[in-house]
């Protein structure tokens, strides 16, 4: 298939043409994001291969399935930049990468709750000044402490093993109940009890209606005071300037972020040396007690090894008549939610 890979950076295409050696399809790498000014560089071919902040709503759809595109080949698990009914409509054929690697998300979760609750972050520039001073940098064990999974699906399962290790006391949510997490020693509540209960909330949800904001203002008064709150799901299952009052006020007393609900203008690009436009997002980098990485959660060899060679083998079984198993049909994950 002819496909254009749009929010091509160099790590992409490397992986990407590593896979293609295997299917042979004809791949155009394009820098621009895919959106209402850039569809028309999809024509010619067949299929498009966007990434997650790349804009797939009605109009864009329109404007590829005009020039012929009939796949949209996603190289990600999240599709919520996907007007699935518009695709629909259209004859356009979407799938996705379901799972690439579990296992990158979740170590770089307990990464981030490590990294946020001792300072890594500002103990390592501290050092870089001459500054070896401990003040401001006091953590706390993890074991004991009560953590609350938001999602028990392949990544919070792994989440979930992975703090039994540490020996945390373990709550989740998940509307589908998983028998191998209970063995865990996991004990499933409802939200408000987890809310409640928990001194650290990790959310490894889908983004859906139900769960956009699902950290809003409300949600974040039913917290124990200094709750640790972190995000390596969809930025917009949190409220970020509700959760900038509760940093505010000491309801949230360390946030750790690889998502934010409005980074489609600042992750994936280098911006160093311009004046950052969002100020929402720069207000939460003046806490101490906030770290943010960018997208990172999914960066590893084995991650996009998976992710290259499903995504070509989605196009290739679109291209053959079959199947893959990985397709997105609007009514189906409406049932789901």
């Amino acid at each position: 298939m002819r496909i254009a890979v749009f929010s091509t950076r160099p790590y992409d295409q490397r992986f990407l043409a590593a896979a293609n050696q295997r299917h042979g399809h004809q791949l155009t790498f394009l820098e621009p994001k895919l959106d209402a000014t850039t569809a028309s560089l999809a024509d010619g071919h067949d299929a498009v291969c966007p990434f997650v902040n790349d804009d797939l709503s009605a109009p864009v759809l329109a404007q590829l399935a005009a020039v012929g595109v009939r796949l949209v080949t996603l190289r990600s698990a999240g599709f919520n930049n996907v007007d699935l009914d518009a695709a629909r409509a259209h004859d356009i054929t979407v799938v996705r990468v379901p799972a690439y690697s579990p296992y990158a998300v979740a170590e770089h979760t307990v990464a981030l709750m490590l990294g946020v609750e001792r300072r890594l972050h500002r103990a390592y520039n501290r050092v870089r000044d001459g500054n070896f001073a401990l003040d401001g940098l006091l953590g706390f064990d993890l074991r004991n402490r009560r953590v609350g999974i938001v999602g028990t699906g392949r990544v919070g399962q792994i989440v979930a093993r992975i703090l039994r290790g540490f020996g945390c006391s373990l709550r989740a949510y998940d509307p589908y109940p998983s028998d191998e997490v209970r063995d865990y020693g996991v004990r499933y509540v409802d939200l408000d009890t987890l809310f409640a209960e928990c001194d650290v909330i990790t959310l490894h949800c889908p983004l859906t209606p139900a769960s956009h904001h699902l950290i809003d203002a409300a949600a974040l008064e039913k917290m124990r005071p200094g709750v640790m709150l972190v995000n390596t799901s969809r930025g917009a299952l949190i409220d970020t300037r509700a959760v900038i009052e509760g940093l505010k006020d000491g309801r949230v007393g360390n946030l750790a972020l690889d998502v934010y609900e409005e980074e489609a203008d600042l992750f994936f690009e280098d911006l160093s040396d311009q004046v950052i436009q969002d100020d929402v997002f720069s207000r939460l980098l003046t806490f101490p007690n906030v770290l943010i990485t960018a997208h990172q959660a999914f960066f590893t060899q084995e991650a996009l090894d998976n992710i290259a060679e499903t995504t070509l083998a989605n196009a290739a079984a679109f291209a053959e008549g079959r199947t893959s198993g990985n397709e997105l049909v609007a009514e189906e994950v409406r049932a789901s939610q």
